[in-house]
């Protein structure tokens, strides 16, 4: 499910963008850049990544910009440089040798320059951050939730549509049933004539038939399934998988009501069911 957060956290003299973004993916994949300093907390963001969005491809960033005064990391040892340039020029003007180059040699003698290479994590900056984090992650999970009640519109459209194609099997079927009957016996009587059956043993013959072409346990248990999709879709945690088991089960309801009602008016709602069906599952995919 897509969804998307960012905010800014100011600190000291830097400003700190956090930003994620989400998109629909059945697994969890999580892509992070962050600046080294945080390098040693990836696998607590990670955490919280997975522990909050659950699922999808998520790209996280964090990323650091200086508003003030750049700080020099480049740092030189001054009382060493002046040692060692007083000590070149003194063994210059032994020799009389120019002083042209002596600035650069002393500048590059050993343990004049060095570099603050390494970034300190402040506990109290990074307990800033954390909370910056967990709201950008609750604005990313608003996203979702918007796009979720616009989903769950769709999918209660679809069934909807399903329910009203099961109301009109409903209706079709007692009418199809006696088709079958009324066809049954014409044939037998066009085969036989009117003396050369038992009637009784016919009608046996003919409720025994009619039982294996009857939907209604199929219908039964469809309409359950649309009920119960419904509650699963209406409760607080997150169910993307169940709906999944149950979108198959409303599909083996309708394709059983389809092969064994073999009649062309209910094979016409048949097909508005799958294709609502379909949808449903489309839609599925995007469902934590």
């Amino acid at each position: 499910m897509t969804g998307f957060g960012q905010t800014t956290v100011a600190t000291g003299n830097l400003n700190i963008t956090i930003e994620v973004k989400s998109l629909n993916s059945k697994f969890l994949d999580i892509n992070l850049r962050l600046p080294k300093k945080y390098a040693e907390k990836e696998l607590e963001v990670r955490n919280l990544l997975s522990d909050k969005l659950e699922r999808g491809k998520i790209s996280f960033s964090i990323e650091i910009q200086s508003n003030g005064k750049a700080d020099v990391s480049q740092r030189y040892n001054e009382e060493l440089f002046e040692a060692y340039y007083a000590q070149l020029k003194k063994l210059a003007d032994r020799v009389n040798a120019s002083h042209d180059t002596l600035f650069n040699l002393a500048l590059n003698a050993p343990e004049v320059q060095s570099t603050n290479t390494k970034e300190e994590l402040d506990p109290q900056e990074w307990e800033k951050m954390n909370t910056a984090i967990l709201d950008v992650l609750a604005k990313c999970d608003q996203f979702r939730l918007a796009e979720g009640k616009v989903l769950e519109n769709k999918l209660e459209s679809y069934l909807a549509t399903i329910r009203a194609g099961l109301a009109e099997v409903e209706i079709l079927d007692p009418k199809r049933i006696e088709r079958v009957r009324a066809k049954i016996k014409g044939s037998i009587k066009d085969f036989f004539g009117s003396e050369g059956f038992d009637a009784n043993r016919l009608e046996q013959e003919i409720i025994f038939y009619i039982e294996k072409l009857d939907i209604h346990e199929e219908r039964v248990r469809l309409k359950t399934h649309l009920d119960y999709f419904l509650k699963i879709m209406g409760e607080k945690i997150s169910n993307g998988k169940k709906l999944g088991f149950i979108a198959q089960e409303i599909g083996r309801e309708i394709n059983t009501i389809g092969s064994k009602a073999n009649d062309a008016e209910i094979q016409k709602h048949v097909v508005v069911m799958k294709e609502e069906l379909e949808k449903i599952k489309e839609q599925l995919n995007n469902i934590i």
